[in-house]
């Protein structure tokens, strides 16, 4: 290893070589290192990622692990990883060796977190994406266990109450934002097809079919560092073909008869998920009903769907994209209890020789 100063520029430098994951000397050549122990720490810990050591600091294997997955995750839920990560997590474990990271460890650390008061959901989500990183090191470096596992979770997977809002709420709500067309009717669409925020963005004028009475989902649009991104839906199942009732087809087409000019591949909504959020807040303060968010909108149309016309979780998981059935019984297990009742009354019908 070679550690030099550029006295130029007033910067460290490294030059060393090391063995690639084929066994291949290679050569690498860092700069802007501000002192000499800050070039050699970095060689040192870059050295020992390439080796799969894991006598590596937290900081080395989240790097290792972020270049993998950021191969394989949406460019969106990766920023959502790296936020938490680098706020919540590596402050805490960034420089201990993660092979000597303990049980104890995570709970004080789960400790201080939980005294940041947030969100039961929020806690379980940071909790599983150190985990997460711990499961990796496991699976692929041989880490002997994962020490969240021992130290248990905290938080909460879900809400205590679900918010969604009835027919009537929407219906208040909508009147007080018709003033503003375009959040008008993007409201609309979400409330009566229960589209995620991010399809609901990403629909083109070619996704809309009047005379099929469809939206086609394909796309899901997010803003990211000032760029409009333009991603798969968030699962498989997520592209689908939702069929339209004939009011909304009615309102839609009204609502496309006013952006002159479209062309098929323009977006129908031409606004961020922020933009929605403050009309969403505007539209609540004018017309009184209770606030809830924006992805609520879904759920009160899975509420809709289920409670007023009984659908099956078969017709609800196909029309929101669930990529599993067990998903739509799992979140939305507390609106079918009255179907159950309904079932076994059926059942009694049958013995009674009345149905």
């Amino acid at each position: 290893m070679t550690v030099t100063k550029n006295e130029e520029r007033g910067y460290w430098e490294v030059l060393f070589y090391y063995k690639d994951y084929t066994g291949k000397r290679r050569q690498k050549h860092k700069r802007g290192f501000r002192t000499k122990k800050e070039a050699v720490v970095w060689a040192e810990q870059f050295m020992v990622q390439k080796s799969h050591n894991l006598d590596m600091t937290f900081q080395s294997f989240w790097e290792l692990y972020r270049d993998d997955m950021s191969q394989r995750l949406r460019e969106n839920t990766m920023r959502s990883k790296d936020y938490i990560v680098e706020l919540k997590i590596l402050p805490y474990f960034g420089e201990k060796k993660i092979a000597e990271i303990t049980a104890a460890d995570i709970r004080h650390w789960q400790n201080s977190i939980m005294k940041s008061g947030y969100a039961p959901t929020y806690l379980k989500t940071i909790n599983n994406h150190l985990s997460a990183i711990f499961n990796y090191a496991v699976k692929y470096y041989d880490l002997p266990k994962n020490p969240c596992t021992r130290a248990g979770s905290m938080g909460k997977g879900k809400a205590e109450e679900m918010q969604f809002w009835t027919q009537d709420e929407f219906e208040s709500f909508i009147e007080c934002v018709k003033d503003k067309p375009i959040a008008y009717y993007a409201f609309l669409t979400m409330y009566w097809t229960g589209v995620r925020v991010g399809e609901l963005l990403a629909l083109t004028l070619s996704d809309f079919d009047d005379e099929k009475k469809t939206l086609s989902i394909t796309k899901s649009y997010q803003r990211i560092n000032g760029k409009d991104i333009i991603t798969e839906p968030k699962t498989a199942k997520g592209k689908r073909v939702i069929t339209l009732p004939e009011f909304l087809v009615a309102e839609l087409e009204e609502y496309v008869g006013k952006l002159y000019g479209m062309m098929g591949n323009d977006r129908l909504f031409i606004v961020t998920k922020s933009y929605l959020e403050k009309e969403m807040i505007r539209g609540v303060k004018l017309s009184g009903v209770k606030k809830i968010r924006l992805h609520d909108l879904r759920h009160s149309h899975a509420s809709l769907l289920i409670s007023k016309l009984g659908a099956q979780p078969k017709l609800v998981a196909d029309r929101l994209g669930h990529e599993k059935i067990q998903t739509t019984l799992a979140t939305y297990s507390h609106l079918y209890p009255d179907q159950a009742r309904d079932l076994a009354d059926q059942l009694d019908n049958l013995i009674d020789g009345s149905d």
